[in-house]
């Protein structure tokens, strides 16, 4: 069984006027450019934090370094910006 994956949330996606808390940036260590990456689009992460678990999937890149976007059904609070995600394969 291999190791978990795991990123920080950077940030949630912003705009110019607008703040998308459904859309967040995440960071992954281990995908250092875009061509590492391509395998994470489509995946599934978790956010923990207590008894509360919510889902969410990576749909595409930001910029590019190892930063890429990942969509929740519902919004994430406050407090996950700067925590961890986990990657599930």
């Amino acid at each position: 069984m291999s190791q978990p994956i795991y990123g920080r949330i950077v940030n949630y996606r912003i705009g110019i006027r607008t703040q998308a808390s459904k859309e967040c940036l995440i960071e992954f260590a281990n995908a250092k450019n875009v061509t590492e990456g391509k395998n994470l689009i489509g995946q599934k992460v978790l956010w923990r934090s207590g008894k509360s678990m919510l889902s969410g999937r990576v749909v595409g890149f930001h910029g590019k370094n190892n930063v890429v976007r990942a969509k929740f059904k519902k919004g994430l609070p406050g407090q996950a910006l700067g925590t961890t995600v986990e990657l599930v394969i």
